[in-house]
């Protein structure tokens, strides 16, 4: 999800680190702060519906709708006690710690790459061709930097289902030649568009658990940026500032940008979450002779309130227009903001689509929220109504809960299409006696008025960062995937790094500032009510080298050598309630922890909470994401994002800049016609069996 050169990153942010840079304003106590006075006084590592398919488009269980031998010779540690009980420890023989340019999976497991940048995803898709700009073959092909993945079951046996996928960001180094590069014209800006987006597949496994594209499936199907219109529902649909030239209606968009993970609801509807959309615009914010202020200088002006761009207080928040990004606003004018002083605020949404209808129209669901949405994962609640966590990927950002108004109509799908637009978005503050208030974001109350320039419901959604400023949100430490476990109410956090944090900050829970290797953070709701106003929070893991006592990280005792990991990103519960970790430490991998990024088993409960153990090892230059089980658990799919890319000048055998002509690893094909391809790989057990 990354590229930068910064150890402290951004989910799919591969440009310039202006995210560095505080947006929120100080005043709430951190989280580290917050946590401080409470870990003061108590111990870390305190304990803490029917199968029916699919295919008949009824209501499945939650539980099936999971989040929807490669190396033989690698050196492993002993296997850790089977469990299958939820918040266990499962069960394998864990993998060491490395960096290679292929990838590596724990002996027993078999890993096989599914589907590719580049491979057909509708019927008449031609044939991938390195290096092309050719934008409408794009559309028809699977997109580029795969993410979250998600799964929903089309049998009872779960044999056959729909592969929902995120293309967050596109790697121009290593995906087009130097000329095209250095020239940058319109049509490699199209091929970028054409790359982002998502992909919808159907897969089908056959006797031997091997996994294949239904290639001729009608279900199939591409969302882009480039030519996908979707419309927009929700508080703000139809308002001025949604409004542009294209769309006086403010009702209908084209495209969505940088999604990162996402969603699977129980009623099957995929949730596509845009994150950094604000890479994606160019302009002026201040009425100077200039056509592009320096970074520096937009962050004066955003400081003294002095930009005077229509929109000014509102992107500054968000870093508009503010750094370098992508090129598109000097081909195409709705990405610029002096031509299209709105089009902006039509990113920074949660899309939904209905991947079972290829004729449906996506729609954004603005009563979740404009922010740099990380994901979307849900819950039904005890009283029927769904519950949607999400975070904000920026540092001292915030963490979000959208409660809906009405309840899952368990007995017509088609009938839950709309509920997301009607319910109540909170953010949360947490105290430092365990407590996690929920505050809403509702216009008229408390300082959410036209004396601080909210004038509606819509102007609350459009700018909820500013509302949760004003609400005292408690600053977190890039709250990324946050997940709710079916099996034991439980909601998990995982806080990716702050390489921001100050010195001044440390505290005997959170002591590291700067923090380069973030932490994960376990919320109980009160009698498994999803809806209450108070949670309790308490850390489940600290991450980092335990063995150094300088990062102060805290797993349990029994967590080997290898078992430790840094910089927890998405996250994911398998059918038997237990979580799984994947990590992005970016390109300062070489630092944070010295191995590549992969997916690690963490127990939560009883002896073994707080206890890791490493299953998956992506290769070099790669970002883990999109953990996803099948609903027997006999299938994890992963998506591995950008090899070849990050850390390239830290990789020994490469040692320089990672590019089209000159890649560190060319990844998964290995042939020297071909650049790296972004995958999502399949992980089984051989000889069939449930995974851990």
């Amino acid at each position: 999800m990354s590229g930068r050169s910064n150890t402290d990153v951004n989910c799919g942010v591969m440009l310039e680190d202006d995210e560095n840079v505080r947006s929120s304003p100080v005043g709430a106590p951190t989280f580290g702060e917050v946590a401080a006075a409470r870990m003061g006084r108590r111990g870390f590592l305190k304990g803490a519906m029917g199968t029916t398919a699919y295919a008949a488009l009824a209501i499945a269980p939650a539980s099936l709708l999971a989040a929807c031998g490669q190396d033989a010779g690698d050196e492993t540690t002993a296997a850790v006690e089977p469990a299958r009980s939820p918040g266990s420890l499962p069960s394998f023989t864990e993998i060491s710690h490395g960096v290679s340019t292929d990838h590596v999976v724990a002996p027993g497991y078999q890993a096989d790459i599914l589907i590719r940048w580049g491979d057909p995803v509708v019927a008449d898709a031609p044939a991938f061709v390195p290096g092309s700009t050719d934008a409408d073959a794009q559309e028809k092909q699977f997109g580029y930097n795969n993410d979250y993945v998600g799964f929903i079951p089309l049998n009872d046996d779960g044999s056959r289902g729909v592969l929902c996928v995120n293309h967050e960001f596109t790697s121009r180094d290593v995906m087009f030649p130097y000329d095209l590069r250095f020239n940058s014209p319109a049509e490699l800006a199209e091929m970028e568009m054409a790359a982002h987006g998502g992909s919808i597949v159907e897969i089908a496994r056959d006797a031997d658990g091997i996994w294949t594209v239904v290639s001729d499936s009608n279900l199939n199907r591409r969302i882009s940026t480039r030519s996908t219109v979707m419309n927009i529902s929700g508080p703000a649909a139809g308002h001025v500032r949604m409004q542009t030239n294209a769309d006086p209606t403010g009702t209908s968009v084209i495209g969505t940008v940088n999604n990162c993970a996402g969603g699977i609801t129980p009623y099957g509807s995929y949730l596509m979450a845009e994150e950094n959309f604000h890479f994606y615009f160019r302009g002026k914010l201040h009425d100077t002779d200039r056509q592009w202020e320096t970074d520096s200088e937009l962050a004066a002006l955003c400081m003294a309130g002095e930009a005077t761009h229509p929109e000014a207080r509102n992107f500054c928040r968000y870093g508009v227009a503010m750094g370098r990004g992508y090129d598109w606003g000097r081909h195409f004018e709705r990405f610029d903001i002096n031509k299209e002083p709105n089009e902006a605020n039509r990113f920074g949404w949660v899309v939904e689509v209905d991947p079972l209808d290829p004729a449906s129209t996506p729609v954004k669901r603005t009563a979740l929220g404009r922010f740099k949405h990380e994901g979307a994962e849900s819950i039904i609640n005890k009283d029927g109504r769904l519950v949607i966590y999400m975070g904000d990927d920026q540092r001292f950002d915030y963490l979000y809960r959208f409660v809906s108004k009405n309840t899952v109509n368990t007995d017509d799908r088609a009938a839950n299409f709309g509920l997301l637009d009607e319910g109540t978005l909170s953010v949360a503050r947490f105290s430092d006696d365990g407590s996690l208030t929920w505050m809403p974001l509702i216009h008229g109350q408390g300082p959410l008025t036209a004396e601080n320039g909210f004038d509606s419901q819509a102007d609350v959604m459009i700018e909820t960062r500013r509302a949760a400023d004003l609400l005292e949100a408690t600053p977190l430490d890039r709250p990324e995937d946050v997940e709710p476990n079916p099996k034991t109410n439980k909601v998990y956090v995982a806080l990716t790094n702050n390489s921001r944090r100050t010195p001044g900050q440390t505290d005997a829970m959170q002591d590291r500032g700067p923090n380069f290797w973030g932490l994960i953070v376990e919320l109980s709701p009160p009698d498994d009510d999803h809806a209450a106003d108070t949670f309790r929070w308490d850390i489940l893991v600290k991450a980092g080298d335990p063995s150094v006592p300088q990062i102060g990280a805290k797993f349990s005792p029994s967590t080997s050598a290898n078992g430790w990991f840094a910089c927890p990103d998405n996250l994911a519960i398998d059918p038997s309630g237990r979580l799984w970790v994947t990590t992005d430490q970016g390109s300062g991998w070489s630092q944070t922890s010295g191995t590549a990024d992969g997916v690690w088993a963490l127990g939560t409960h009883g002896d073994q909470r707080g206890t890791s153990a490493m299953f998956y090892r992506v290769p070099a230059g790669a970002e883990m994401c999109g953990p996803c089980f099948t609903p027997d658990g006999e299938t994890l799919f992963v998506a591995v994002q950008h090899p070849g890319t990050d850390g390239a000048l830290a990789f020994e055998p490469h040692g320089r800049a990672s590019t089209f002509e000159d890649p560190m690893t060319r990844w998964p094909d290995f042939d020297d016609a071909t650049p790296p391809r972004p995958s999502v790989v399949a992980i089984r057990r051989q000889g069939g069996g449930p995974i851990g």
